[in-house]
C-alpha cells in the first residue's frame, strides 16, 4: 500500500504535468525519485535526461544507465562535457560557477525540447534547494544551480513535485518506489563546487580519482546504517611541501567532509575511527602523486554548509 506521501507527490505530477515534458534526471536520489514515479504515472509524455556534464564521479554514467533499465525508463544520456568544461574556464567565484551550470544545462534541455515538443522542464527541486537559493526576506546562501542558477529567459516551464520536501522524506520515497535509500546526495553542479578556484581538467581527474577512494573505503569498512549521511572529497587550491619517496614535494591538498544530518538543514561533523581516516589518507597520497596533505573538515551546519561551494 502507497504512503500518504507517495500519494501526494503522484497528486503533484498529476497536477503539474500538462503536457510533454523533459525530465531533469542527475542521477541523485532527488531527480532519481521523481523520474521513476513520474514514469510510472506519465512515461508516454517524459523525455527524461541525463546529462553527463565532465564534473561528474567515475562510474556515474553507467549507474545511470543501469537505474534506467531498472525501471523502464526510456532515458537519454548525453555527453555534453566539454560544453560545460569550456564554459567554466578562468571562472573561479562559486556563485558564478553555479550560475554557469545552470544556464547551461537549460539551454541543452530547451535544445531537446524542440525536437520532442515539450513545453515543460520537470526538476527534481526540494526545499533546502529554494531556501538556501534566498528570496523574498531570505539571504542568499549559495544559489543553487536549478533555483538561483536558472536563466530568466527560459522557454520551459518548471514543474517542481518535490518542492516542499525534505532529504528525508526523499530518502523515504526512495526506498518505496525501489531505488537505494543510502544513495550518496551529489550536487547538481557535481565537482565544480567542490574544486575551489578554477575548475580544470587535471583538477577533475585528481577530484574525481580522490572521491572513489573516499566513498569506497568507507562503502566497504562500514555498514550501511552506521555510515555518515554524507561523505566525500573536496580539492583545495593549495599547495604544501612534502616527501614522495626520498624527494620533496610541493603538491595539492584534499579535504574530506563527512556529516550527520536529517533533513540536510543543519547537520554535524562525523566522527570516524581514526584508523579509517588514516587508510583514506594513505591510499590518497600513496595513489596520487600530485596530493602530498589531507585534511578533515571539523565544521558543523552552521556554521558552513554541507558543501564548500
Amino acid at each position: 500500500m502507497a504512503s500518504k506521501l507517495y500519494e501526494e507527490i503522484i497528486e503533484n505530477i498529476k497536477r503539474g504535468l500538462k503536457g510533454k515534458a523533459i525530465l531533469a534526471c542527475s542521477g541523485g536520489t532527488d531527480s532519481s525519485v521523481l523520474a521513476v514515479m513520474s514514469n510510472r504515472i506519465a512515461g508516454d509524455k517524459i523525455h527524461t535526461i541525463f546529462i553527463d556534464t565532465g564534473l561528474i564521479r567515475k562510474g556515474e554514467r553507467e549507474r545511470v544507465r543501469e537505474m534506467f533499465n531498472k525501471f523502464g525508463i526510456k532515458g537519454k544520456i548525453i555527453d555534453a562535457s566539454e560544453t560545460f568544461i569550456k564554459n567554466l574556464e578562468n571562472v573561479t567565484d562559486p556563485e558564478t560557477k553555479r550560475k554557469i551550470i545552470g544556464e547551461t544545462f537549460i539551454r541543452i534541455f530547451e535544445k531537446e525540447a524542440i525536437e520532442s515538443k515539450a513545453e515543460f522542464l520537470l526538476q527534481g527541486t526540494i526545499a533546502p534547494d529554494w531556501i538556501e537559493s534566498g528570496g523574498k526576506n531570505r539571504d542568499v546562501i549559495k544559489s543553487h544551480h536549478n533555483v538561483g542558477g536558472l536563466p530568466e529567459n527560459m522557454n520551459l516551464k518548471l514543474v517542481e513535485p518535490l518542492r516542499d520536501l525534505y532529504k528525508d522524506e526523499v530518502r523515504q520515497l526512495s526506498a518505496e518506489v525501489g531505488l537505494d535509500p543510502y544513495l550518496q546526495p551529489f550536487p547538481g553542479p557535481g565537482l565544480a563546487v567542490r574544486i575551489l578556484g578554477e575548475v580544470t581538467r587535471e583538477r577533475l581527474e585528481i577530484l574525481k580519482s580522490a572521491t572513489e577512494i573516499v566513498e569506497k573505503t568507507i562503502e566497504s569498512s562500514m555498514d550501511r546504517e552506521k555510515r555518515p549521511w554524507q561523505f566525500f572529497a573536496i580539492y583545495l587550491p593549495i599547495k604544501t611541501t612534502g616527501v614522495h619517496g626520498d624527494k620533496r614535494s610541493y603538491g595539492a591538498t584534499i579535504a574530506i567532509r563527512c556529516v550527520d544530518t536529517s533533513d540536510a538543514m543543519s547537520a554535524n561533523f562525523s566522527r570516524p575511527d581514526w584508523d579509517l581516516l588514516e587508510e583514506i589518507s594513505t591510499r590518497i597520497t600513496n595513489e596520487l602523486p600530485e596530493v602530498n596533505r589531507v585534511v578533515y573538515d571539523v565544521t558543523n551546519k552552521p556554521p558552513g554548509t554541507i558543501e564548500w561551494e
